[in-house]
């Protein structure tokens, strides 16, 4: 006699999606032996094409590794191009030296730590603590900018026309970054990173929802963290790139910076060659044959009627709603739940303290006692096993489920975050804290890209259906971007007023933060965009729960009868 496999569960991402919308619409239970036969021997079709594979490159090579590389590349040359601050600000009152000159005068006798006894000459530390901040931080004041007006670029021009024009902007600010270091002006420079930073804003709204628009839902929280996992590695790229023996040198730093727009050209002659989003076409241009042959091309076959059928009662059920701005988004009560849900999960990404290691790591490496170009170099092994990491993460995404990892790397947070703040109080006493300290970094990040690192990128496109969905998109990358500035300024600011415990309040934000996902985090992975927005409507939701126990009920009977057969 032929085994049969088991049958569908009802939590399975086709079969029980299926079965659910074919009982939510007519209520009608499985009779037949044919339904049953279709259910056991329906298999998912392998989605994931050399086209998909294209695709998601072109989007994030050219966007989420930018939004990376810039993050990271003031790291390295930290030092040099404080050195340039100086010297500028040297020539400027009245010095005939050249900068040449004044450089290898700083480099030489160390002596590129500010001082206040010669006022006039070089920058007081006041001025250079106050400049630098402004220089790490314009990336993120400008990425405010960027992610409120995602939304609005991704309705008008599409997902993929927003990226391909926003590429434009990030060209002429690598080209004032660049410039900055002939013409003697860190004005010029601190513009160019706002304006980089703009641009990034964009891309991590535009990014994520291209993303998860072009992938099958069993394929959705693979291809989102993809997103994450360019940023990481455009981190390790600017941090590798920034060593002293490559470009993060007082010559070569302004083309380090520039080195961003590389990215920016893969993505104009590669996006070009792929299809919009199929979702933006189909419920947003209202455009079938357009959407039909973006998915044609995507899933590398003729047959996507399913894809079809489903984006297309996705657009019968938003008839008549009216188009979201974000202050509609903010007065529906109803879709007030999963708005605060996504922006706490953004707020949890960045007040994690993730990026208080990322731009101040080498900084961070030295007051633990390492050597200068120990520090570098640790700072290197940090960026490479966040790249590893959130590959892994990539890979037991639709496993394991967001919420599940999410949880889980916040715990790991919060918990290392606790040993790094004892290592850094007792290395004095302890002189081996020191590598503690390194180790515990490393933990830290593991534990960042299990889930935080990625998660809340993507989620928020799963959270919301398509009316909503940029609102939401934009509102929630706001919010990142917003406490990414607020993470940069406040950091050195930390560090004075609590000196060896000034990454605590981090942990105190990290346990609050996996106690709220705990509670309010429900888990998205399998489901249909449908189904996890019927998670927030009441009505539905508890009409789901009854249809699922039904259908578990159901399962679990015609299970049982295959096995005594």
């Amino acid at each position: 006699m032929e085994e049969k496999e088991p049958l569908l569960t009802s939590d399975h991402p086709r079969g029980g999606n299926k079965l659910l919308s074919r009982q939510t619409s007519s209520d009608q239970s499985i009779s037949s032996d044919e339904e049953i036969d279709a259910l056991l021997t329906d298999s998912p079709r392998n989605d994931f094409t050399g086209t998909l594979v294209f695709a998601i490159a072109s989007c994030i090579l050219g966007s989420s590794f930018m939004v990376g590389y810039n993050t990271g590349v003031l790291n390295a040359p930290a030092e040099v191009m404080k050195s340039f601050y100086n010297c500028t600000y040297y020539l400027r009152h009245g010095s005939s030296q050249t900068m040449d000159v004044c450089l290898s005068q700083l480099n030489s006798s160390s002596s590129n730590q500010t001082s206040e006894s010669e006022p006039g000459t070089y920058m007081t530390q006041s001025q250079m603590t106050f400049l630098w901040g402004m220089t790490v931080a314009a990336f993120a004041f400008g990425g405010t900018f960027g992610g409120v007006s995602a939304g609005y670029f991704t309705n008008k021009f599409g997902r993929r026309g927003a990226l391909l024009r926003n590429n434009v902007l990030h060209l002429i600010a690598a080209a004032i970054l660049v410039a900055s270091r002939y013409v003697k002006s860190y004005e010029m420079l601190i513009a160019g990173r706002f304006l980089v930073g703009v641009s990034a804003g964009v891309c991590t709204g535009a990014a994520p929802l291209y993303l998860s628009e072009i992938a099958p839902t069993s394929l959705r929280g693979f291809a989102g963290t993809f997103n994450q996992l360019a940023i990481t590695s455009g981190v390790l790229a600017a941090e590798v790139l920034g060593l002293k023996f490559l470009l993060g040198t007082s010559d070569y730093w302004h083309i380090l910076l520039g080195l961003t727009c590389a990215a920016i050209v893969w993505q104009v002659l590669t996006l070009s060659w792929c299809p919009e989003t199929p979702r933006y076409l189909m419920i947003n241009q209202n455009n079938e044959e357009e959407a039909e042959k973006a998915l044609v091309w995507l899933r590398g076959r003729m047959d996507v009627s399913e894809e079809l059928e489903d984006m297309k009662s996705e657009m019968e059920n938003t008839k008549g709603t009216q188009k979201f701005s974000v202050l509609d988004l903010l007065r529906n009560k109803a879709l007030l739940t999963p708005l605060i849900i996504s922006v706490v999960l953004q707020m949890s990404q960045q007040f994690s303290g993730i990026n208080a290691v990322i731009y101040y790591s080498t900084d961070i490496f030295k007051k633990a006692g390492l050597s200068s170009s120990t520090a570098q170099y640790a700072t290197i092994a940090t960026g490479g096993v966040n790249v590893a990491m959130t590959f892994v993460s990539a890979l037991i995404m639709d496993k394991a489920g967001r919420r599940t990892l999410h949880l889980t790397g916040l715990g790991g947070m919060f918990i290392f975050s606790l040993i790094l703040v004892l290592s850094y109080v007792f290395q004095e006493k302890v002189s081996w804290l020191r590598y503690v300290c390194v180790g515990t970094v490393l933990c830290y990040i593991i534990s960042f890209a299990t889930g935080p690192g990625a998660i809340p990128w993507f989620i928020v496109a799963e959270l919301f259906s398509q009316g909503p969905r940029t609102a939401a998109v934009s509102v929630a990358t706001l919010v990142n971007w917003l406490c990414n500035f607020t993470v940069g300024i406040v950091v050195p600011e930390l560090q004075d007023f609590l000196g060896k415990f000034f990454f605590l309040p981090f942990t105190v934000m990290l346990l609050l933060f996996w106690i709220f996902t705990f509670i309010k985090v429900p888990e998205t992975k399998g489901k249909t965009i449908e189904e996890i927005t019927a998670i927030f409507d009441d009505s539905i939701s508890k009409r789901a729960v009854a249809i699922n126990k039904d259908t578990d009920q159901k399962y679990k009977r015609l299970n049982d009868s295959a096995s005594e057969s």
